[in-house]
């Protein structure tokens, strides 16, 4: 056993064990979906890093698990970057070296008490380092977050109405961080299990006094989901029609919003009156307005738009919202003068979408029998990932939130079960009900609690439903004071960085040694006689 132990610890195998431990947490995101394998998923590869001989071996390790993770997570990309993905890994996988020197060093050898607490505290610190960097939108935004793993997990989304996704990642990996302390320091078991007792006693602490929203009226609200559209030249015509088709049905069930998901208009609306007047009557014969999603040039700007516009019977309200986070490579090329050449091995976006400048929050008209001043914060695509877009709408008046999507060209993927998840975490974060409607599923529709509402409308399913959405009044600690785990995570860094370095400057240096006295070999023998 020690051989073997010996043999798969050899410089040869931790390479490629890192990258395979580094990919572990993967499995519990959708569609795997082992929520409660997070907790232990990072123990591998904590295990291997704190085992490095060297700092150098950590910062390898570090990388390359970093890198396996960014794979495993967005593996589905493959078919539109190609070889492409592989560079954003090893480029991505960078951001977690801070974090395997801080594993070496907390958890390496044997540590005292005291070390293994402060592990608990800044091993989970580190690591959301690596999270907040990697949410830049240049670097691809916030996907695949650890605390995101959690969005079916009751106390886990209460956490989130706290202190967002942000405390969920710090709760998940001081678990880690706890059980590698019960594994591989006996000595410091007391303190390994006082932190799983602490993180018990957060979570309990959470469920039971922090504020549940308060249900303020219902909501009925429909989403369209149109299905697969064979590509072709006439495929938003085609899409647009089966949307129509889906909507007339609607006609007498009193519904109060219909949601259309992502590109289902293909052209501008004052380009194509035509299509402006179609939506027009449409909301008449319904009877509430719909909000669709433009995706193409519009006539009164310069350049290709997303945006969700709201119809209603006598034509667009008025009421835009133009996408502000563009996909990396999928909807613009970063640098494109350096790396243009994506367009030619993937399915990279030929021309850069238009960013919008501000967030919109659109009034709904108020119905004789339903709820009023209902008003809707409008999101596209992945913008549903960042917690802070949420955030600004709920604090704009948000009652609602949409997220408009579609993931069709990852249709068998783990993409579609991964974004509509996100829509569980945004609910719970601002108190707020999300609808997350998409072109070709899954599209589902969340609670103020982050609970799901209804059934989902899976992938298969071409088809309009009809959900009660449970409306909710106050405010979630979370929208009200913001992203702050993450300031106590950078201050606690920051804190252990200043005394580092103080010790360091404070020790003194070595004096120089002074070269071994050489023995006379006639001394020596005599002596020896």
């Amino acid at each position: 056993m020690i051989m073997m132990r010996m043999r798969w610890w050899s410089p040869r195998w931790r390479a490629p064990a890192a990258v395979v431990a580094g990919a572990l947490p993967a499995l519990a995101f959708p569609a795997p979906a082992l929520w409660w394998f997070a907790y232990a998923a990072l123990v591998p590869w904590m295990l291997l890093l704190r085992s490095a001989p060297t700092a150098r071996r950590a910062v390898l390790e570090g990388w390359l698990g970093g890198a396996g993770f960014i794979l495993a997570v967005h593996h589905w990309l493959l078919p539109s970057l190609h070889v492409f993905l592989l560079l954003v890994a090893a480029l991505l996988g960078l951001l977690w070296i801070p974090w395997a020197l801080l594993v070496r060093a907390l958890l390496g050898g044997t540590p005292s008490a005291g070390r293994a607490c402060c592990a608990l505290v800044l091993v989970p610190a580190g690591w959301l380092l690596s999270e907040l960097v990697r949410s830049w939108q240049g670097l691809g935004g916030p996907w695949g977050l650890l605390g995101a793993s959690q969005w079916q997990v009751a106390p886990a989304l209460r956490l989130a109405s706290v202190g967002g996704v942000w405390l969920v990642s710090l709760l998940v990996v001081a678990v880690n961080c706890a059980l590698v302390l019960l594994i591989a320091v006996p000595g410091a078991r007391r303190a390994a299990v006082a932190g799983m007792t602490g993180c018990a006693v957060l979570t309990g602490a959470v469920w039971v006094w922090a504020a549940r929203p308060e249900e303020s009226g219902r909501l009925r609200v429909a989403v369209v989901q149109p299905g697969p559209v064979a590509d072709g030249p006439d495929s938003a015509e085609r899409r647009f029609d089966v949307g129509e088709r889906l909507t007339r049905p609607l006609a007498g069930q009193q519904v109060d919003l219909v949601v259309w998901g992502e590109s289902s208009v293909g052209a501008d609306l004052t380009a194509r009156p035509d299509l402006a007047r179609r939506l027009a009557a449409l909301s008449a014969e319904v009877g509430a307005p719909l909000l669709v999603n433009v995706d193409a040039r519009r006539a009164d700007h310069e350049g290709i738009y997303k945006s969700a516009v709201l119809v209603g019977p006598q034509g667009p309200t008025g009421d835009r919202y133009d996408k502000m986070r563009l996909v990396p490579f999928g909807e613009y090329v970063p640098a494109r003068a350096l790396f243009g050449w994506a367009t030619s091995v993937g399915k990279a976006a030929g021309e850069d979408r238009v960013r919008g400048n501000a967030p919109v929050v659109m009034d709904l008209p108020a119905r004789p029998d339903g709820p009023g001043g209902v008003r809707v914060g409008p999101l596209v695509c992945f913008e549903s990932a960042f917690p802070d877009m949420s955030r600004r709408l709920t604090l704009d008046g948000a009652s609602l939130l949409v997220a408009q999507s579609a993931t069709s060209s990852f249709q068998e993927s783990w993409a579609p079960a991964q974004h509509a998840s996100l829509a569980a975490l945004r609910a719970a974060e601002n108190g707020r009900p999300m609808v997350h409607a998409t072109l070709t599923g899954i599209s589902v529709v969340n609670g103020p609690s982050g609970a799901r509402v209804g059934t989902a409308l899976p992938t298969s399913a071409s088809t309009a439903a009809v959900y009660e959405v449970p409306l909710a009044r106050g405010t979630t600690l979370y929208v009200r004071f913001g992203d702050w785990p993450v300031a106590a995570a950078l201050a606690a860094l920051a804190m252990y960085c200043a005394v580092a370095g103080s010790r360091s400057l404070r020790r003194p240096a070595p004096e120089p040694s002074s070269p071994p006295a050489r023995r006379s070999r006639g001394f020596a023998g005599r002596r020896g006689r």
